[in-house]
């Protein structure tokens, strides 16, 4: 096989420091952001107790699904960018660039969310953070020192990762295990504290309850593709890679399961609609305790420091990825000379997540909803490629082989693009979670953006193995016609 201009080259290489731990908390901690904190109680008070867990393992199932078609392909593919990957093998530059575009849209939304969302964490430790007025935007006050806190710590997460993927490993699995005791204490405190009389209603919302959980799944359980991301740091077999997708899917689906469980035996439905956070009220509650409260916060802001710093790291190597292959500038595939980490990539992510915060919480809705598509059609396009594989290259070497021999793989990605084409049409209009104008403007923005990029990337080149050098080879032929013209 063939490899890029940019392979050959040392200094293109990232290092292989991760272990199995370290890429299931990236993936794991990815998934657990900031929703299960904020969200729980909207679920319950949507669809009831039961209702919610229904949405929630239904929504774990359809990730499920579509995670077993990622583990394969991570699996065969172990290289930086996964999505990136599979689809140029299996569909050609074009569609890989709009695979790629999607996700990196999708975790680039929830980088800067997570930028905005840690300030107001901070600010129920911290009731007067806002100080110093700057400006209004769609009604709200945003204060600098509000700001800062977020703008601040992009700065530093941004910094911790271009020192390196292993000490972003490290800080991953500290932050992880911190969230890990807090869930093991929300359970304790369900037992000693709880009731099972508060977790009435047990339905409530009927269907249209039932699909307002289920529309936030994308957005949950974005992050266990980061794996595949960071595929080509991995010091483990290829096998291992890809099954570590679907241990990280099926972990957080216990997790929300969880959340919504002990959250509900806490108090009943109508004190957890009128909280403002109703998972850390819900802790303070069963432990008789406000400090507990807190915790259950600092837990907050654990996960949206997991999350962010996945997310970054994922963003970064599809970046990275499409760059080595041309579709972006090179620019974007400088590694750090000592730490051999795609510098450039972090920092235009780094600063896109230092600038979100000045735009005040109204920031956050929007780009949970704008990125939510974009993830979905990443989503449906992996599928895709997992058939079309399995139909085209039966003799692929595939370390780990999802349905068996027979054609119980392609069902499974059939299935995955049934179940995400579903997902996707939730947010069309009329539908229960149909996006409001500002969503539809940040989407359509990346989309134009998107576009441009796209025809700047040469039609009629074949799939395949050798697809990325032969693009490579056609930029070549491209730069230096334009120069002898």
């Amino acid at each position: 096989m063939q490899v890029s201009q940019a392979e050959q080259t040392p200094d293109a290489s990232l290092l292989k420091v991760l272990g199995n731990w370290d890429a299931l908390a990236l993936g794991f901690g990815a998934m657990i952001g900031f929703g299960w904190v904020v969200l729980t109680g909207g679920w319950i008070a949507s669809a009831g107790t039961m209702g919610a867990v229904l949405a929630m393992i239904t929504g774990g199932a359809i990730m499920g699904v579509v995670g077993l078609t990622y583990a394969e392909l991570t699996a065969a593919m172990p290289k930086a960018g996964g999505e990136h990957n599979f689809l140029l093998r299996g569909m050609g530059p074009r569609w890989s660039f709009i695979g790629s575009w999607a996700i990196t849209g999708g975790y680039i939304t929830i980088v800067a969310f997570e930028a905005v969302a840690l300030p107001r964490t901070a600010q129920y430790l911290f009731p007067n953070l806002s100080q110093i007025p700057l400006w209004e935007v769609a009604g709200y006050q945003v204060h600098l020192t509000w700001a800062l806190v977020g703008a601040v710590a992009a700065v530093v997460i941004t910094g911790i990762n271009i020192l390196g993927v292993k000490l972003a490993g490290v800080a991953q699995t500290f932050v992880v295990v911190f969230l890990l005791v807090i869930g093991l204490m929300l359970v304790f405190g369900s037992f000693v504290g709880g009731s099972a009389t508060n977790m009435e209603p047990f339905f409530t919302g009927g269907l249209n309850g039932y699909f307002a959980v289920l529309v936030v799944v994308p957005f949950l359980f974005v992050g266990f593709d980061v794996i595949p991301q960071s595929a080509e740091e991995v010091n483990i077999p290829a096998r291992q890679i890809g099954r570590l997708v679907v241990v990280a899917v099926i972990l957080a689906t216990i997790w929300y399961v969880m959340t919504v469980l002990t959250t509900s035996s806490a108090m009943p439905a109508g004190e957890i609609a009128q909280a403002d956070i109703a998972t850390a009220d819900a802790m303070g509650a069963l432990f008789g305790s406000d400090v507990m409260a807190k915790i259950l916060i600092a837990g907050g802001i654990a996960g949206i420091l997991t999350s962010w710093n996945s997310l970054l790291l994922g963003a970064s190597r599809l970046m990275f990825s499409m760059a080595r292959s041309g579709m972006l500038p090179a620019w974007f595939a400088k590694l750090h000379p000592k730490y051999r980490t795609p510098v450039n990539a972090l920092l235009f992510i780094g600063v896109l997540s230092f600038v979100a915060p000045f735009f005040g919480v109204s920031m956050l809705g929007w780009l949970v909803d704008s990125g939510a598509p974009s993830i979905v059609i990443a989503y449906i396009l992996v599928a895709v490629v997992f058939v079309i594989l399995r139909r085209r290259e039966p003799g692929m070497d595939r370390p780990l082989r999802v349905g068996g021999q027979g054609n119980g793989g392609v069902i499974i990605g059939v299935t995955a693009v049934v179940l995400c084409l579903g997902l996707l049409s939730l947010y069309m209009p009329g539908m229960p979670a149909a996006l409001t104008p500002p969503p539809w403007i940040l989407f359509g923005l990346w989309w134009v953006l998107g576009a441009v990029l796209l025809f700047r990337i040469p039609s009629g080149i074949t799939p395949g193995a050798d697809a990325e050098h032969d693009l490579l080879e056609r930029l070549r032929q491209r730069r230096e016609s334009a120069r002898n013209s």
